[in-house]
């Protein structure tokens, strides 16, 4: 049987996630609580906003009780508990998990870097402990604040000490903007540390409240964007003409979008770069972005559609346990689906090997 490797699973962080954060910080640390409306909750002052643990554990709930709210002592114990996520991988066959932060991305928004820089490095060392259970079937992404590129570097060369597969970025940065040459040292770390760079949606600000037009729901559609935003700034801005070996990938985004999205990207090379701003490109833009940009789905099954117009070696699946938006308990079924039409190959690639030789698992 075809085993699974996730490119996209989750922590579900609790107060404990955060016990050992600077001094400094202790007495603003991520507290939880209880809303009898919204259920469990994490609140990090300053945030502007109180997380809702107990939306983000909905894995195996019907979507007709997601508005049911959980206690903390409700929500799924694989959420923390390696143990735990370790039997609910055995019941999927997936081989392991590659592990994002859940209350971590919102915390992203933060516009206090010390506060969040704290917040993060008590979060990497929690997570270090998690997966140290199972080493070759958790492999976390360490998170960064990079206040300075200086300091962005240590921070990449710590998260490399901590045994970390990859590093996560927020969406918005701390200075400047990611295709500013500012950024280039931490780059060249990246690369020669053989971190891949992370950016999962809906860590930066302008991914929440989009204005939309229509029904509330359309926000959860258009989280993408923000996602989309990057690649085009880093290809456009030329981050990869200067840094060919840097590798990005775009957490939790779909896939399917990819080969329109780079028509429009040589589109605009082609004709506009004469009379518009942009980067310092030799090759037309789809190349960058073949190369050096990867893509993680749950269930996007427009990706079989669109699979020759695509770099399938960047295409990776993930389950994104134990979001609700995952594929738990189903995830045998949906990958069977969503790779419909694949050669045996490709759907291999897809669902496991695209990871585990990123990874170098």
């Amino acid at each position: 049987m075809q085993p699974l490797f996730s490119a996209d699973s989750h922590i579900n962080e609790n107060e404990e996630c955060y016990a050992e954060i600077d001094p400094a910080f202790r007495d603003r640390r991520p507290r939880e609580a209880y809303d009898p409306v919204e259920g469990a909750l994490l609140i990090v002052p300053g945030l502007g906003l109180d997380i809702p643990a107990s939306k983000l554990s909905r894995a195996g709930i019907a979507y007709e009780d997601w508005g049911r709210p959980q206690r903390w002592e409700d929500l799924h114990p694989a959420g923390r508990d390696p143990k735990a996520r370790l039997v609910i991988q055995d019941e999927e066959g997936v081989a392991g998990e590659v592990i994002y932060p859940s209350s971590g991305m919102v915390i992203c928004q933060h516009e206090d870097v010390d506060y969040k820089k704290a917040c993060f490095d008590a979060y990497n060392r929690w997570l270090e402990g998690f997966c140290e259970a199972a080493p070759k079937r958790l492999l976390g992404i360490g998170m960064a604040a990079i206040r300075t590129p200086d300091e962005g570097v240590r921070e990449l060369e710590q998260i490399k000490r901590a045994g970390f597969k990859g590093v996560m970025l927020c969406g918005a940065p701390a200075f400047e903007d990611y295709d500013h040459p500012s950024y280039d040292p931490v780059w060249e770390a990246a690369i020669d540390l053989g971190l891949p760079i992370h950016f999962h949606i809906l860590t930066a600000r302008d991914s929440y409240g989009m204005a939309v037009r229509g029904p509330q729901v359309i926000q959860q559609i258009v989280t993408i964007r923000g996602n989309q935003n990057i690649v085009l700034m880093m290809v456009l801005g030329g981050v990869f003409e200067r840094h060919p070996a840097l590798r990005v990938v775009m957490v939790e985004n779909d896939a399917g979008w990819i080969p329109h999205f780079c028509f429009r990207m040589d589109h605009a090379w082609e004709r506009h770069r004469w009379s518009m701003e942009i980067g310092n490109l030799q090759r037309p833009p789809s190349e960058y972005m073949n190369e050096c940009v990867y893509a993680t789905f749950q269930d996007d099954s427009s990706l079989r559609h669109v699979v020759d117009a695509v770099n399938i070696e960047r295409m990776m699946w993930a389950s994104d346990f134990p979001h609700g938006d995952g594929t738990y308990p189903r995830s045998r079924q949906i990958t069977d689906q969503l790779c419909a039409g694949m050669s045996a190959e490709q759907k291999s690639a897809v669902v496991y090997g695209n990871a585990m030789a990123l990874y170098g698992v």
